[in-house]
């Protein structure tokens, strides 16, 4: 009788403490948009989450997805994170340079070796030095996702040397240091939002566009350029962000299911990215683009090229940051 009292009592003692937990999860509907298709490695990160999500709330919460700039580009999703219409949006960092400066760090040509030195940067005290510069935007950065190594398509000639660049009118991102950046190789670069750069290809508006081989791929940009080079000139991660004024709305326990999910939908997107890459290269190819690498000798050219933009953009990013960087840089490489 004095053990099943023991059990009753410890069973009733679980239970009331596992109540505050469960009334601290509200019923609630995330709303989530992203500039990519559903087919990109995103679409597999965004299903991950949504079951993290669904598995953690007991069902309470609702993720509903829109793709393709349904609700708009990135910068005006983030926006509506800002001022709390929103609650989340998948977006590169690079369009956001106007709202926090100091993301253009991840814009610098050339920054990052291999996505493992990108991980381990994104994943450590530089990614959270980062975060806490997006909190004082009201945004929160739940995780960083990949976008990738960033390389160049066009419809004019093969990139093989430097001079190739001549004259190209080249979409890049709404952001100084892209622009800058694809001037410095004497091309005529055009900021676009990603939502009007099919059409703007299709019809010979512009010439050229860079992303990674997946996003190349998903975005079908092989049916209106014929030649991708293998520039990896810049690597721009994705990031998770959430509405500030919206997290502040969330319980402690509520906030911390979306920082956990965000790394499930982190992890997976990553895998499921770098798998992809390589088969969405061979994709691109397949459907008839021309493939090409570039010589280690015209690479030191082009790099030696774009070298200004550093210092041209060191005050606007902060000096701080861009030492901060090369100095975890440096200590990752053993320097």
């Amino acid at each position: 009788m004095k053990t099943l009292t023991r059990l009753t009592l410890t069973t009733a003692l679980a239970a009331t403490m596992a109540l505050p937990a469960l009334a601290e999860i509200r019923t609630r509907t995330i709303t989530v948009s992203n500039g990519v298709a559903e087919s990109h490695p995103v679409g597999n990160g965004v299903a991950a989450m949504r079951e993290c999500i669904v598995e953690k709330t007991a069902g309470a919460w609702t993720v509903n997805a829109f793709w393709s700039s349904a609700l708009g580009d990135d910068l005006t999703a983030t926006q509506a994170l800002r001022s709390g219409t929103q609650e989340m949006v998948i977006t590169s960092s690079s369009p956001l340079v106007g709202i926090e400066p100091a993301l253009g760090v991840f814009d610098l040509p050339f920054l990052f070796s291999n996505s493992q030195e990108a991980d381990a940067i994104l994943d450590g005290d530089f990614g959270a030095f980062m975060d806490e510069k997006l909190e004082a935007a009201g945004l929160v950065n739940l995780a960083y996702w990949e976008n990738g190594f960033r390389n160049l398509t066009n419809s004019v000639r093969p990139i093989q040397r430097l001079e190739d660049f001549d004259g190209m009118r080249v979409r890049v991102m709404q952001n100084n240091i892209f622009l800058d950046t694809f001037q410095a190789l004497g091309t005529n670069a055009t900021p676009m939002a990603f939502g009007e750069v099919f059409t703007a290809l299709e019809t010979r508006a512009i010439d050229a566009q860079e992303n990674p081989y997946v996003t190349i791929d998903t975005s079908k940009f092989y049916e209106v350029q014929g030649y991708l080079s293998a520039t990896q000139h810049a690597y721009t991660p994705f990031l998770a962000l959430f509405s500030g004024p919206i997290f502040n709305t969330y319980s402690e326990t509520e906030q911390q299911i979306l920082r956990d999910c965000a790394a499930v939908g982190r992890d997976e997107q990553r895998r499921v990215s770098r798998e992809l890459s390589d088969v969405s290269l061979a994709n691109v190819q397949q459907a008839g683009m021309q493939f090409n690498e570039i010589s280690p000798e015209e690479m030191d050219r082009i790099r030696a090229a774009v070298e200004g933009v550093y210092a041209t953009h060191a005050e606007s990013i902060g000096i701080d940051v861009i030492d901060r960087m090369q100095a975890e840089l440096n200590a990752l490489r053993g320097n």
